[in-house]
Protein backbone atom coordinates (compact mmCIF):
# COMPACT_ATOMS: atom_id res chain seq x y z
CA UNK A 1 0.00 0.00 0.00
CA UNK A 2 1.45 3.61 -0.86
CA UNK A 3 0.30 6.31 1.05
CA UNK A 4 2.82 9.07 -0.17
CA UNK A 5 2.02 10.93 -2.98
CA UNK A 6 4.14 12.98 -5.54
CA UNK A 7 7.59 13.72 -4.74
CA UNK A 8 7.28 12.77 -1.18
CA UNK A 9 8.71 9.01 -1.63
CA UNK A 10 11.98 10.93 -3.43
CA UNK A 11 12.23 12.80 0.20
CA UNK A 12 11.75 10.11 2.31
CA UNK A 13 14.37 8.04 0.19
CA UNK A 14 16.64 10.83 0.09
CA UNK A 15 16.31 11.22 4.14
CA UNK A 16 16.70 7.63 4.53
CA UNK A 17 20.36 7.44 2.51
CA UNK A 18 21.31 10.09 4.70
CA UNK A 19 20.56 8.79 7.89
CA UNK A 20 21.99 5.16 6.98
CA UNK A 21 25.10 7.09 5.96
CA UNK A 22 25.14 9.07 9.10
CA UNK A 23 24.83 5.84 11.06
CA UNK A 24 27.34 4.17 9.25
CA UNK A 25 30.05 7.11 9.54
CA UNK A 26 29.22 7.73 13.22
CA UNK A 27 29.36 3.92 14.18
CA UNK A 28 33.02 3.92 12.61
CA UNK A 29 34.36 6.60 13.65
CA UNK A 30 32.86 5.59 17.39
CA UNK A 31 34.65 2.47 16.94
CA UNK A 32 37.96 3.63 15.84
CA UNK A 33 38.12 6.25 18.10
CA UNK A 34 37.13 4.70 20.91
CA UNK A 35 39.86 1.84 20.05
CA UNK A 36 42.21 4.03 19.69
CA UNK A 37 42.06 7.01 22.02
CA UNK A 38 39.30 5.71 24.39
CA UNK A 39 37.03 8.58 23.41
CA UNK A 40 33.20 8.73 22.00
CA UNK A 41 32.53 10.90 19.18
CA UNK A 42 30.49 13.10 21.39
CA UNK A 43 33.66 13.55 23.55
CA UNK A 44 36.17 13.98 20.32
CA UNK A 45 33.35 16.53 19.20
CA UNK A 46 33.44 18.65 22.54
CA UNK A 47 37.32 18.55 22.34
CA UNK A 48 37.03 19.76 18.66
CA UNK A 49 34.57 22.22 19.09
CA UNK A 50 36.62 23.56 22.63
CA UNK A 51 39.90 23.96 20.57
CA UNK A 52 38.23 25.95 17.99
CA UNK A 53 37.04 28.41 20.42
CA UNK A 54 38.51 31.87 21.21
CA UNK A 55 40.70 30.76 23.82
CA UNK A 56 40.10 27.41 24.05
CA UNK A 57 36.80 27.73 25.99
CA UNK A 58 32.95 27.91 25.49
CA UNK A 59 30.12 28.30 27.50
CA UNK A 60 28.47 25.09 28.65
CA UNK A 61 25.09 26.12 26.79
CA UNK A 62 26.77 27.42 23.69
CA UNK A 63 28.53 24.05 24.01
CA UNK A 64 25.51 21.97 24.53
CA UNK A 65 23.51 23.74 21.50
CA UNK A 66 27.00 23.04 19.09
CA UNK A 67 26.64 19.31 20.10
CA UNK A 68 23.02 18.51 19.85
CA UNK A 69 23.36 17.26 23.74
CA UNK A 70 21.23 18.28 26.26
CA UNK A 71 23.08 20.30 29.25
CA UNK A 72 22.12 17.33 31.56
CA UNK A 73 24.27 15.32 29.07
CA UNK A 74 26.83 17.50 28.10
CA UNK A 75 27.77 17.98 32.39
CA UNK A 76 27.66 14.47 32.39
CA UNK A 77 30.39 14.06 29.28
CA UNK A 78 32.15 16.89 30.74
CA UNK A 79 32.77 15.69 34.54
CA UNK A 80 34.54 12.57 32.18
CA UNK A 81 36.46 14.31 30.21
CA UNK A 82 37.65 16.52 33.44
CA UNK A 83 37.67 13.42 35.68
CA UNK A 84 40.67 12.38 32.64
CA UNK A 85 42.15 15.48 32.56
CA UNK A 86 41.11 17.12 29.60
CA UNK A 87 39.02 19.92 30.19
CA UNK A 88 38.08 22.01 33.62
CA UNK A 89 35.28 24.26 34.08
CA UNK A 90 36.05 27.37 35.35
CA UNK A 91 33.19 30.45 36.30
CA UNK A 92 32.41 33.38 33.81
CA UNK A 93 33.61 36.51 35.01
CA UNK A 94 31.05 38.46 33.18
CA UNK A 95 28.42 36.03 34.03
CA UNK A 96 28.12 34.40 37.81
CA UNK A 97 25.42 31.96 36.52
CA UNK A 98 27.79 31.58 33.64
CA UNK A 99 30.26 28.75 33.66
CA UNK A 100 32.63 27.56 30.70
CA UNK A 101 34.48 24.09 29.66
CA UNK A 102 37.99 24.78 28.92
CA UNK A 103 40.59 22.83 27.08
CA UNK A 104 43.30 21.94 29.36
CA UNK A 105 46.63 21.12 27.55
CA UNK A 106 46.40 17.44 27.68
CA UNK A 107 42.90 17.42 26.11
CA UNK A 108 44.72 19.68 23.39
CA UNK A 109 47.51 16.85 22.90
CA UNK A 110 44.60 14.00 22.74
CA UNK A 111 42.71 15.70 20.30
CA UNK A 112 46.07 16.31 18.07
CA UNK A 113 46.55 12.46 18.13
CA UNK A 114 43.21 11.79 17.38
CA UNK A 115 42.55 14.59 14.25
CA UNK A 116 44.32 12.50 12.10
CA UNK A 117 42.12 8.94 12.67
CA UNK A 118 38.95 11.56 12.34
CA UNK A 119 40.06 12.42 8.88
CA UNK A 120 40.89 8.74 8.50
CA UNK A 121 37.51 7.61 9.01
CA UNK A 122 35.46 10.35 7.47
CA UNK A 123 37.35 9.56 4.49
CA UNK A 124 36.91 6.35 4.55
CA UNK A 125 33.10 6.02 5.17
CA UNK A 126 31.69 9.15 3.72
CA UNK A 127 30.05 8.75 0.53
CA UNK A 128 32.25 10.79 -2.21
CA UNK A 129 35.12 11.38 -0.40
Amino acid sequence: MRLMAGGHEVLVERWRELAAAHAAVTEKLEHVLHERHGLTVSEFEVLQRLAEAPAVHCRMQELADAVHLSQSALSRLIGRLEDDGYVNRAMCTDDRRGIYACLTANGAKLLVEAEPTQAEVLAETLPGA
